[in-house]
């Protein structure tokens, strides 16, 4: 079986998901043409060398609908031998497009993958393209649905954090990502971008808050307090008898942002990346996803990276930075507890609380967002992973060569 190296990754920067933000006015396929074009003039790539191009897309609806990654390659002119597919695991499906095509290298049916992911969130909004978890009263009845906020809230309760926690891990978020951003820490992955006139739409992450406190943040009102009402919290109480009452505390300042962006990475061989010239820059080393309790939905995490540990013969003290994905600040705070990790490894940049989630394409993000630090650094290993919708979870363990 071939190992399957990383040779690059890169980015568009997150802008702002609602009408006013920098990238609204760029469609989803004009942000994955600008990557796919940024990709082949870096290292002058002969695109008939890639097999094929794996793009994770959570709301797959209007122009992120059909196949967006085959739609990308022929809009970027890549040689039309080139393949493309379009999956959703949810808020994992960036990773999953990774571990998707190091599967595809470790069985020797292919030699080089590009793998990434998109989300327009300020064109194409959550949900929009429906589906019976949401819309089917059966369906939520059965699966004891309640909103992903109101079981963060629930993780807090259990886990006896109260506001002041949550909010001091969101401000150092911000405070990461600040000193990161202006240290230059992303850019070399970031490529900036730019209308059809060739004027700069966005260069850098919208979302950070240099000047973020946790006196700004005291004034914001809990986010879902009012779904609880509405029978959520009641729905939640009934799998988890031992809470007399849901404690809600997340808001829009310690949870992910809304944001639109696209990321890609580039997967292959050893021989495929001979072939095009390329140099490795990490092993993929285990992959794992899990299925996790549905109505708390956001405890994915820690089986997933247990079972990639496994995989991997390694345990949690030999991972020398972690990526926890930011969907809520009780994510990271809990996987990093569960595993026995100190949070000065985990997130060393900020992550989504800071700079946004794009659905499709934070799994991809932030496992290149991981590489460049382990390279920054000189360290050399490194673990993502990221809480799903539906109750999974996914890890992915990488190791500089």
């Amino acid at each position: 079986m071939s190992d399957a190296y990383i040779y690059d990754h890169l980015r568009t920067p997150r802008g702002k998901g609602k009408k006013d933000g920098s990238l609204h006015q760029a469609s989803p396929v004009w942000l994955l043409r600008t990557l796919l074009k940024a990709l082949q003039s870096r290292h002058a790539l002969d695109t008939a060398l890639v097999d094929d191009v794996v793009l994770g897309c959570v709301t797959p609806v209007g122009e992120q609908g059909a196949d967006i990654a085959r739609t990308a390659v022929l809009d970027a002119e890549w040689a039309e031998s080139c393949a493309g597919v379009t999956q959703s695991r949810f808020c994992a499906s960036g990773l999953e497009s990774v571990n998707l095509a190091a599967a595809k290298v470790k069985s020797g049916w292919e030699d080089l993958v590009v793998a990434g992911g998109v989300e327009s969130m300020s064109r194409w909004t959550m949900g929009s393209d429906g589906g019976a978890w949401f819309m089917d009263p059966r369906i939520n009845q059965k699966l004891g649905f309640v909103p992903q906020g109101v079981g963060a809230d629930l993780i807090a309760t259990l886990e006896g954090w109260g506001r002041a926690d949550v909010d001091t891990f969101a401000l150092r978020s911000h405070q990461k990502a600040a000193v990161a951003r202006a240290e230059g820490r992303f850019a070399r992955s970031i490529v900036p971008v730019t209308d059809i006139a060739g004027l700069t739409m966005l260069a850098e992450d919208e979302t950070i808050r240099p000047n973020a406190s946790l006196e700004a943040m005291a004034k914001l009102e809990p986010s879902f307090a009012m779904m609880g009402q509405m029978g959520f919290d009641a729905t939640a109480l009934r799998k988890y008898t031992t809470v007399e009452r849901i404690t809600h505390m997340h808001h829009a300042g310690n949870s992910s942002g809304i944001v639109d962006g696209a990321a890609l990475m580039l997967v292959g061989s050893a021989d495929g990346g001979m072939k095009a010239g390329l140099k490795a820059r990490a092993r993929i080393r285990a992959a794992a996803v899990i299925g996790s309790e549905p109505t708390i939905m956001l405890t994915g995490p820690t089986p997933a990276c247990r079972k990639a540990l496994a995989k991997a013969g390694m345990a949690a003290r030999d991972i020398d930075l972690w990526e926890i994905n930011e969907a809520f600040a009780v994510v990271p705070m809990k996987t990093a507890r569960d595993l026995g990790v100190d949070l000065d490894r985990v997130n060393v940049n900020g992550g989504a609380i800071a700079m946004g989630h794009p659905l499709g394409a934070t799994g991809c993000i932030i496992l290149g967002t991981l590489l460049d630090e382990l390279e920054r650094r000189d360290l050399a290993t490194g673990c993502a992973t990221l809480c799903v919708g539906g109750g999974m979870g996914i890890a992915t363990i990488i190791e500089r060569v």
